[in-house]
């Protein structure tokens, strides 16, 4: 009786009318082994997306509503040698966890048996082996052969499993050629044991074993070291709330049960599960994810209260805007997700040749084989020269040249404050030589803050900032922040177009426009003397004061135009905003290009005039209308507060209030662009070197192992150098 798998509870809607879906996929271990699965499933009808991530080795299937049974995709990835389920992020941290475990048990078996062979071939080392009485010869290779056979049953299982796998679908993977140098080193081993020859290979069997599996080790070590970025966001997430369900009672109830509305309970030492707004209490919280700052902020009603928040002190009700998949702390996740599947162009190079490998390597050898038999040799070093070939030439360092440069800079860039939306952005941001920055949001802060603060007095600030509660006008809302209020003043009536108004003390108090509040002429004053600025005039019985609110910069915006400037980088305004406005900045920055008053069509035919002088563009913007221009633009980046539309169409999301991301971005792209071409060639030049060398028959099965692991440690370590970046001044 076959039992049907149902998949239906794992299924996300992806948009367009398509479903989603994730598995995580045991056996693969290799560049080539992705490119196999992606190639197979994508041939299915009605699959339009079909993503690899070798990080977590997760699957990531799209595909047209309706239009196939999910577990369709279980029974292909079965057929292709490879077993597959439901990818839920606990299970797969185990399942990684205990392979790992696996993995070192082996490896230990594998070592201590190989010391021990090699104690045991001291002996023979030491003297002429001719000498030996043909007894002590035998005893000593039959005694190795009693420790190795069952240690490399034992430990080599991992390849063993993986080839059988290739083979009974009729392919091949890198584990292949390698069973089959291990099965041949041991068999002839036996074979010259049985025949009394001089010399066995036991010991080599059993050292290209443990060479191996230490390198996958270290290779597996080192991807749940990279991968600790993607599973920090998941351990950030809340699984459950605590909900008010009535005035006094609260109730412990899943994060994917609150709804827009509800009002949830955060304690000290708690993260918040929901996206929202404090109503009441005061608290510090830690939010340096979305921020990008590690100080702790002060929460107080009105707070925007982010997803994996963590409450220091006191406690919190917060009125939830969005939970579970629709927080912004799941956005990230799925932004980070979405750069580790997609693919660039050096990674497509690497898997074009490691699917080349096999039959190739194959053919190398067998022809070495017969080389050497034609040339004279014996039929046991020919095998052994044909075995080295195998060995030596097998693809870990190729396949892991790539992917292991992705993987630490995709992770470097998420510590730095910059999300990956692409897979080749990479590659496309580190050939940028000019950057275009929008002004509105980009270059300044999304919100809006006074500038003349200093020169109005204390209590008039305070009291415009509680009148400024009862307005939901964005200026008022900048002077309500500015005083920091969070008490409104009772009875107050807001008049639509002209501003708010009541009564304090006895005496009428207003706050909107100039000529409401008969401030014509101070307001025309700062104007003058601040054309950039937007105004708000309050006014109490006789009392009148004019508020100057404009965007601010970002702090950090003069150091990182002068640190690109410094690059020989291009830099350029292209803003919408009015003239006065943009020039002011522009002046600020020391920004010699710039363009205001600008539309989305001029914008796009900005980029396009640039593209064909041959520069690359970054395009930086937030707004709506920047969209376009992200998306004509050779790389794009967009702030966190970004319109989603731009944020779907940037290639990188950046953090926090800093524009520092924009140049990091850069300088490690640039770094790891460099890393993935030396990568390359030194996959390259190692075997150009070492397979001539092993065909020569001049290298033993196990100096081709150590050589082999050696390469792909040294891929791995080249890798690891694209963490370190430094701060812009």
């Amino acid at each position: 009786m076959s039992t049907a798998l149902d998949l239906s509870h794992y299924l996300k809607p992806a948009g367009d009318d398509r479903l989603h879906l994730d598995l995580a996929v045991e056996g693969i271990s290799c560049a080539g082994c992705m490119a196999k699965i992606e190639r197979n499933l994508a041939k299915i009808p009605d699959v339009t997306s079909a993503r690899v991530n070798l990080t977590d080795r997760r699957l990531a299937l799209e595909w047209k509503a309706g239009a196939l049974d999910p577990a369709l995709f279980v029974d292909r990835l079965a057929e292709l040698g490879y077993k597959a389920y439901p990818f839920e992020r606990a299970q797969a941290e185990t399942v990684e966890a205990d392979r790992a475990s696996a993995l070192l048990r082996r490896l230990g078996v594998a070592a201590f048996a190989a010391m021990n062979v090699m104690m045991l071939s001291i002996p023979v080392w030491s003297g002429n082996v001719s000498d030996m009485l043909p007894e002590q010869r035998d005893f000593f290779h039959w005694l190795s052969a009693l420790i190795v056979l069952p240690a490399a049953a034992y430990s080599a299982q991992p390849f063993f499993a993986s080839a059988y796998s290739a083979l009974r679908a009729r392919g091949v993977n890198m584990d292949v050629p390698i069973s089959i140098g291990i099965f041949l080193a041991l068999a002839t081993s036996i074979v010259e044991t049985a025949n009394h020859a001089d010399h066995a290979y036991f010991d080599a069997a059993i050292m290209l074993i443990a060479f191996l599996l230490a390198g996958r080790y270290l290779d597996q070590n080192m991807r749940r070291r990279t991968r600790a970025f993607a599973g920090n966001l998941a351990a950030l997430k809340a699984e459950t709330a605590t909900k008010f369900v009535s005035e006094h009672e609260i109730r412990t109830v899943p994060a994917a049960t609150i709804r827009p509305g509800d009002i949830v309970l955060l304690r000290p030492g708690e993260r918040s599960a929901v996206d929202g707004n404090v109503i009441e209490g005061r608290s510090e919280i830690d939010q340096s994810l979305i921020t990008g700052e590690t100080l702790p902020v002060v929460a107080e009603p009105g707070t925007a209260v982010f997803a994996g928040s963590l409450v220091r002190s006191g406690t919190l009700r917060v009125r939830a805007a969005a939970a579970s998949e629709e927080t912004l702390l799941a956005e990230i996740s799925r932004l980070l997700e979405n750069a580790l599947q997609s693919r660039s162009h050096y990674l497509k190079l690497a898997e074009r040749a490691s699917r080349l490998y096999a039959p190739v390597v194959h053919a190398t050898a067998f022809l070495t084989m017969l080389g050497w038999l034609a040339y004279g040799a014996s039929f046991h070093d020919s095998i052994v020269t044909a075995i080295a070939v195998l060995i030596i030439t097998c693809p870990c360092a190729l396949g892991l040249a790539i992917p292991a440069v992705q993987t630490v800079a995709s992770g470097a860039l998420f510590g730095s404050g910059v999300l990956l939306n692409a897979g080749d952005a990479i590659e496309r941001i580190a050939q940028v030589d000019r950057v275009i920055f929008d002004k509105t949001g980009t270059l300044t802060l999304p919100e809006l803050d006074v500038a003349n603060l200093a020169s109005i007095p204390a209590d008039i600030v305070t009291l415009a900032g509680r009148l400024a509660l009862s307005s939901r006008h964005p200026v008022a809302a900048a002077v309500a922040r500015a005083a920091g209020a969070n008490a409104p003043l009772p009875g107050i009536e807001e008049e639509p177009g002209q501003g708010v108004r009541g009564t304090f003390n006895g005496r009428e108090i207003r706050l909107g426009r100039p000529s409401y509040c008969g401030a014509e002429a101070l307001a025309a004053d700062i104007l003058s003397r601040d054309p950039e600025a937007s105004v708000a005039a309050f006014r109490h019985g006789d009392v009148i004061h004019v508020f100057a609110v404009r965007q601010r910069l970002r702090p950090d915006a003069a150091a990182v135009i002068a640190s690109l400037q410094r690059q020989g980088i291009a830099i350029e305004i292209v803003s919408g905003d009015r003239e006065a406005a943009v020039r002011s900045a522009a002046q600020t920055l020391g920004i010699r290009e710039w363009r205001a008053e600008v539309s989305p069509v001029d914008k796009i035919a900005r980029i396009e005039a640039l593209a064909r002088q041959g520069s690359k563009v970054l395009m930086v913007g937030d707004g709506l209308n920047d969209a376009p221009a992200l998306a004509a633009a050779h790389a794009s980046m967009s702030p966190v507060s970004a319109t989603h539309m731009s944020q779907a169409v940037a290639d990188a999301v950046f953090l926090g209030e800093r524009l520092e991301p924009v140049a990091t971005a850069i300088e490690i792209s640039r770094k790891a662009l460099r890393l993935m071409k030396q990568n390359l060639w030194l996959a390259v030049v190692y075997n150009v070197l070492a397979v001539p060398i092993a065909i020569a028959g001049l290298v033993t099965p196990l100096i081709a192992a150590a050589a082999m692991s050696g390469s792909s440690l040294l891929v791995m370590l080249n890798a690891l150098r694209a963490r370190r970046v430094r701060e812009v001044r």
